[in-house]
């Protein structure tokens, strides 16, 4: 086998024709394999037809799948989503308070301030004003509202989708934030619950507070907690306070133009403020117009009627004096009644159309002699015989200067402190007619002077105090006592401290306009003491009384004949003294005051009606140019009381004391002087109590010490005396 197998050569089988062989019987040729039937060969026409049918077979097979994978994905991205938004929902709910303890938080509260007729003086609080139900409301503010921010909002469920979608188009055209999507239902949760963040927390937060409220609330009461309580610009808190905040008038009373102005605000309370920017607010107001005419709330003649007699913003809000009387029924407020929790209502005493008088005759004789007097501020006072206060006006203007000059301001009084020394002197046995020497005295180092130097001699205490004489008085408080004036003068009314000196008689003690003309009273009312008074009753809004003034027992001060006495001489001051330029025709008394080098002038004056009370002055202490108690003050007060009494029976001034008559050339009625009695020590002033009897005899019986002096003659000036000289008799 080795040897015939030796030369051959071993061929392994293949394929390859390269290698084909005769031998080769494992090879399989083309021809030899088994052959499929084939399909005729197409013509080139038929087969450019089908490629381009297969191709376009395979463009929709391609374009339906892409769809088909498409809308598989976005339900399969939807299902995710919404199983991420369930999520979100879930877990923020989750943080949220169960839904049985939410409660709608109470509003701020409001004080609503009204005068003794019920007209509204002010409204004091966090919201600046009352709530009202939607029947209290003009019909114009409610829908103005609607129709520019929520047309929707009657058919809703507190979200609305459609206006939602509707401000995101409109966002992303316009590349910027230009509408908002939430829903008055959403913006009153927001209000009503939620920080202003915007946070995905806090959306979602306010959607589901909102379906809440939605629930729990039909669309009128949601609509009226909004109107409510929505910020409207410069401190205004609902549409009550915006009302009165920018047209001066009640929300009952709003016409179509300014509801417009009011819902306008809403985009943007502060910017659009008619206060800050009336014609953005004018043309903001137009675009509520239109969008009230485009849902069919008004016609096109009321269209064009608003369109042609745009809103009228009211004059200042903060310029009424009537503000200085919120303000200091604010401030007796807490000691009345504590923390205020809820709307409450407070009737004062206060008249407002006799505020209104005393805010105009302060105003109009600033304006006309303001310059030429060097006078920038004045400040009026009227109480009746029970310390009611009447009239309040605490300066020249509240919207530049909101400080009370009637009761904060302490200043130098003057001679309208004087009827208190001379009080003094009737409760120790002296009389109208009593005689005093008119002439220059020296107590320790002080030197008081009348008026240009100029004396009278011998003159009554009715005299003397009608001329306002300041030697006559500093010998009075010497013979009474500086204490005892100022007991008297507290037990009258008076609060502040007063210093017991001599110049005590010239009124270097500081007080206010309200005390002062509140301690005058007894005189007007027969002796009695009147405690001023402002607050009459504060209410709830639902006629709860949490507060009502109680006449005090009625303490008689002064006895009937020293009242009879004392009118009888303050009389005399508006008659035929210093305060004639006061004369109106009702029986009237009172006294004048100005302090040293002109610095305030004062008149106290009163009827059997009224006593009110009258400063003229500058802020910073300055001199004015002259003027004395008998001018500006007088004529003021003359002004005021005028329309006062217009239509009041006239009445007599308690007492009826008849006094010798007395005649005063009314040109020698001179201004008051008030040296100072600067570096004298009180021990020198006071040197202890009633000077010994020397010198003349009066009706009474009882001798007086008076100085040396000459009477009558030429006028000239006497000698200055010490008060040794006073008590020998020298």
């Amino acid at each position: 086998m080795a040897s015939r197998d030796k030369g051959r050569q071993r061929i392994e089988p293949g394929f390859s024709s390269n290698r084909r062989s005769d031998d080769d019987d494992m090879r399989a040729d083309p021809e030899d394999r088994p052959v499929r039937s084939q399909k005729r060969k197409p013509s080139s026409r038929r087969s450019t037809k089908s490629k381009r049918s297969r191709s376009r077979r395979g463009q929709r097979a391609g374009f339906f799948g892409l769809l088909r994978r498409l809308v598989y994905w976005s339900f399969v991205l939807c299902i995710w989503s919404g199983i991420a938004v369930a999520g979100t929902v879930i877990y923020f709910a989750a943080k949220m308070p169960q839904t049985t303890t939410w409660s709608i938080p109470d509003r701020p509260p409001n004080v609503k301030i009204v005068s003794v007729e019920g007209d509204l003086i002010a409204n004091r609080g966090a919201t600046g004003g009352e709530a009202i139900g939607l029947h209290q409301m003009s019909p114009y503010l409610p829908q103005a509202v609607v129709a520019i921010e929520d047309r929707r909002f009657y058919s809703h469920f507190g979200v609305d989708p459609i206006g939602f979608a509707r401000a995101m188009a409109t966002n992303v055209i316009s590349g910027r934030l230009v509408q908002g999507g939430s829903t008055i239902t959403q913006q009153l949760a927001k209000n009503l619950f939620l920080t202003p963040d915007r946070t995905l927390e806090r959306k979602v937060q306010e959607v589901l507070l909102a379906l809440w409220l939605e629930h729990k609330y039909s669309k009128d009461q949601i609509l009226e907690m909004y109107l409510n309580r929505v910020y409207l610009g410069s401190g205004s808190y609902g549409v009550a306070a915006a009302s009165r905040r920018y047209f001066n008038k009640s929300a009952h009373d709003v016409s179509l133009p300014e509801a417009a102005v009011i819902a306008g605000l809403l985009k943007a309370p502060s910017r659009l403020s008619p206060a800050r920017d009336p014609k953005a607010a004018a043309e903001r107001s137009q675009l509520v117009l239109a969008a009230m005419r485009d849902q069919g709330m008004i016609g096109d003649k009321e269209l064009s009627f608003a369109m042609k007699q745009p809103a009228t913003r009211a004059a200042a809000y903060w310029s009424g004096s009537e503000h200085y009387v919120a303000d200091r029924v604010m401030e007796e407020l807490p000691d009345l009644i504590g923390d205020v929790r809820s709307d409450v209502i407070i009737d004062t005493t206060v008249d407002l159309g006799l505020q209104k008088l005393g805010e105009a005759s302060i105003r109009d004789l600033i304006q006309k002699n303001g310059e030429k007097l060097n006078v920038s501020q004045g400040a009026l006072v009227s109480v009746d015989g029970t310390g009611a206060v009447r009239a309040l006006v605490g300066g020249y203007d509240y919207a530049n200067s909101q400080f009370d000059r009637a009761s904060e301001a302490k200043r130098q009084p003057g001679s309208t402190f004087k009827p208190f020394v001379y009080l003094s002197a009737l409760e120790q046995g002296r009389t109208p007619e009593s005689v005093r020497v008119d002439a220059p005295i020296r107590i320790g180092n002080w030197t008081p002077g009348n008026y240009n130097g100029k004396y009278f001699g011998k003159v009554t205490l009715a005299e003397a105090l009608a001329r306002s004489l300041n030697s006559v008085s500093a010998q009075l408080v010497m013979e009474v006592g500086p204490s005892t004036v100022v007991d008297t003068a507290h037990r009258l009314g008076i609060v502040s401290s007063l210093n017991a000196n001599a110049s005590l008689a010239l009124g270097t003690s500081e007080v206010t306009l309200l005390e002062l003309t509140d301690s005058f009273v007894p005189f007007a009312n027969g002796g009695y003491k009147a405690p001023v008074h402002i607050i009459r009753r504060i209410t709830t809004h639902e006629g709860k009384v949490l507060y009502e003034y109680k006449n005090p027992k009625q303490d008689q001060v002064i006895s009937e004949r020293n009242v009879g006495m004392m009118n009888a001489m303050l009389r005399q001051t508006v008659e035929s003294g210093t305060a004639t330029k006061a004369k109106f025709g009702w029986p009237a008394a009172g006294k004048t005051g100005t302090s040293q080098n002109f610095r305030d002038a004062w008149f106290i004056g009163y009827t059997s009606n009224l006593t009110t009370g009258v400063w003229f002055g500058n802020d910073d202490g300055k001199p004015t140019k002259k003027v004395t108690g008998g001018g500006l003050p007088a004529l003021a007060w003359k002004e005021f009381m005028v329309a006062a009494h217009k239509g009041v029976p006239v009445a007599e001034l308690p007492g009826h004391y008849q006094m010798n008559e007395t005649v005063i050339d009314g040109n020698d009625a001179l201004p008051d002087s008030v040296p100072a009695a600067e570096g004298v020590p009180s021990a020198q002033l006071n040197p202890g109590g009633p000077v010994p009897p020397v010198g003349l005899e009066d009706q009474t019986g009882s001798t007086h010490p008076t100085p040396p002096a000459s009477v009558g003659g030429n006028g000239q000036k006497a000698r200055k005396t010490t008060l040794f000289d006073l008590i020998m008799g020298n």
